[in-house]
């Protein structure tokens, strides 16, 4: 299991107001990677972030000319692209993996592109579009939010229109979704790390690793213990590698934070597989004793 030190110090990291998301990036990526030594990265994404900022000094200072030079620096000469051929790689969620190959998600991706950005000098934010994080970069503060630049890091900086968005939406939320303006709001730090690791969770669970996936779910919960489903998840999780007294407890407990408040047959059904396994688990953890 991951240290405990380890989960005390990112849960610290994601919720401090320190803007800098690549400490805790790497913290996520020591799941995978217990010995990794986040100190080499930290100094890369600062020796990119310095040639960048001087880059953009000899840009235009108007937005638009300041993120396609930046566009030029990172996607045109470093090379960073979306691993469209291996989307479902776990080291596509991991920052030193991204940073080697530079290759990666989305979200990973924009975290690069955030980090260098901040480092020289320009305003961008994550942005938790549904099904594909993108990045915005702020006008002026006396325009309106039309003016922003939306901006795919997964597609080479490609700069999105509203009706591109609305676009990707259906692609991924499908024909019915809505597109409220509300989505294109800046995403926590918090945020982009929860959804970092809740991909990473998925991913983790599909391949039947379940350390890893506990480990991740120890992540999620530091940043936000009361997160019931992440409860719910770390004890099936313990549940499927045969740790029976760390399930009954998670599953409990899950069961006492909902309570009895499903209010459709989906919400009903869970609860009451939930019981069944905790009945279970109390028959075979005291038939250990």
């Amino acid at each position: 299991m991951i240290n405990d030190h380890v989960v005390r110090a990112f849960g610290q990291a994601a919720l401090s107001p320190d803007p800098d998301l690549a400490v805790a990036a790497l913290m996520i990526a020591r799941v995978e990677y217990p010995a990794l030594d986040a100190g080499p990265y930290l100094d890369r994404l600062d020796a990119i972030g310095h040639e960048a900022k001087r880059r953009l000094s000899h840009a235009e200072p108007d937005q638009y000319a300041q993120v396609m030079a930046l566009n030029e620096y990172v996607f045109g000469e470093l090379r960073f692209v979306g691993n469209s051929a291996r989307y479902e790689d776990p080291r596509n969620s991991c920052l030193n993996e991204v940073l080697d190959r530079r290759t990666g998600i989305p979200i990973t991706l924009a975290l690069v592109y955030i980090e260098i950005a901040r480092r020289a000098g320009l305003h961008v934010v994550g942005v938790n579009f549904p099904g594909h994080f993108l990045l915005r970069c702020p006008a002026r503060r006396d325009t309106p939010l039309a003016d922003d630049l939306i901006i795919d890091a997964f597609h080479g900086g490609a700069l999105l229109s509203e009706d591109a968005c609305r676009t990707l939406l259906q692609r991924h939320a499908g024909d019915g979704a809505v597109f409220d303006p509300h989505l294109m709001m800046r995403a926590t730090k918090p945020q982009i790390l929860l959804r970092m690791l809740v991909n990473l969770k998925r991913l983790y669970v599909s391949m039947h690793s379940f350390p890893q996936a506990r480990d991740i779910t120890e992540l999620l919960l530091a940043v936000d213990p009361t997160a019931a489903e992440e409860l719910r998840d770390r004890g099936l999780i313990a549940y499927h590698l045969r740790d029976y007294g760390a399930a009954l407890r998670d599953l409990q407990r899950y069961l006492q934070m909902s309570g009895r408040k499903a209010v459709d047959d989906d919400d009903r059904d869970e609860y009451a597989t939930i019981w069944e396994h905790v009945k279970m688990l109390r028959r075979r953890v005291a038939s250990l004793n």
